[in-house]
């Protein structure tokens, strides 16, 4: 005989009340506090050297890699350059890089 599950406990959504609060019972923050608390404020474990998302272009997938070695993910984002099919994000410890294929021409390019 097989035991049935245990259902989990509903938690109500309570998004109405907070809505409808008035802005006072919120505090104020400057547009360059929220970017470097949000945008600046990253944090990856240690044991983590890079974060690779890369989207695919043509089918408009994303995949997510994780390395702990710099020479597997370096080795990782030139598969995907040579590819030229996809977007991709690449997230470490200091800095977000978006890089993504576009043709760059030259400034004596006659195809420019």
């Amino acid at each position: 005989m097989s035991k049935k599950k245990k259902k989990e406990p509903y938690f109500p959504n309570n998004w109405e009340e907070i809505s409808n609060a008035p802005a006072e019972y919120f505090d104020s923050l400057l547009f360059d506090q929220f970017m470097d608390w949000k945008m600046a404020g990253w944090q990856i474990p240690s044991s983590v050297n890079c974060i690779i998302r890369q989207h695919n272009v043509e089918t408009g997938k994303v995949k997510e890699y994780v390395y702990q070695r710099e020479h597997a993910a370096r080795k990782k984002l030139t598969k995907m350059m040579a590819e030229g099919k996809y977007e991709f994000y690449v997230c470490n410890e200091d800095n977000i890089h978006h890089l993504y294929p576009q043709y760059i021409p030259e400034y004596d390019d006659p195809l420019a």
